[in-house]
């Protein structure tokens, strides 16, 4: 068949079902300047979307104690698009689709009036083991309270791998702390695909 210029307003199946295929292996389809994709459908294989994502805060605090790591049970799902966050035993996100993946813990500390904290720090774990950490040594004029955030893109495999949030906590007087509360500006940690990358 000669080339030329097929002009119609609608394809379809003959038995109104089955799949439609254009081109062939190696060649190149082309939408010219101008055009629009209008999607109404369901696509695959092409283009992506953000997910497995999560987003989760606790319900009450979290004691801390003293120069000790442990891990912020973020036991409340805001949104979670793919059942991947375990937020009832482990407290971790397991993506099912590999990937690099932005993630961000918040936390909120308090000393409870006590003006005694020295370090809080949030640390991302990847499979059991100490990823990216923020937070900073305050030396001299303890403080009472405080924020502090970490955003790492941490590469998941899609199967196996998966991410915890943990708090370091260091006092001038050896005592404990509470981190977290029930809102998601004291407490937050959350985890997208990204995709383009």
């Amino acid at each position: 068949m000669a080339n030329g210029t097929l002009k119609v307003s609608n394809i379809q199946t003959s038995s109104g079902s089955g799949t439609i295929t254009l081109g062939q292996s190696g060649e190149t389809i082309n939408i010219p300047s101008g055009c629009t994709i209008t999607n109404s459908g369901t696509q695959t294989g092409f283009g992506g979307a953000n997910t497995p994502a999560f987003y989760a805060k606790m319900s009450s605090h979290q004691g801390v104690s003293h120069n000790a790591t442990v891990k912020v049970q973020f036991d409340t799902e805001v949104f979670d698009t793919d059942g991947c966050y375990d937020h009832s035993t482990n407290y971790r996100f397991t993506p099912t689709t590999a990937g690099k993946y932005l993630v961000t813990v918040n936390l909120y500390l308090d000393s409870e009036g006590q003006s005694n904290m020295r370090i809080f720090a949030p640390v991302i774990y990847k499979n059991g083991s100490a990823y990216a950490q923020a937070g900073d040594d305050k030396a001299q004029g303890y403080q009472n309270n405080g924020t502090e955030s970490l955003t790492a893109i941490v590469d998941m495999n899609g199967s196996s791998d998966y991410i915890e949030a943990y708090e370091y906590h260091f006092t001038q007087d050896n005592s404990s702390s509470n981190v977290g509360g029930s809102n998601v500006y004291q407490a937050m940690f959350t985890a997208h695909k990204l995709i383009g990358i």
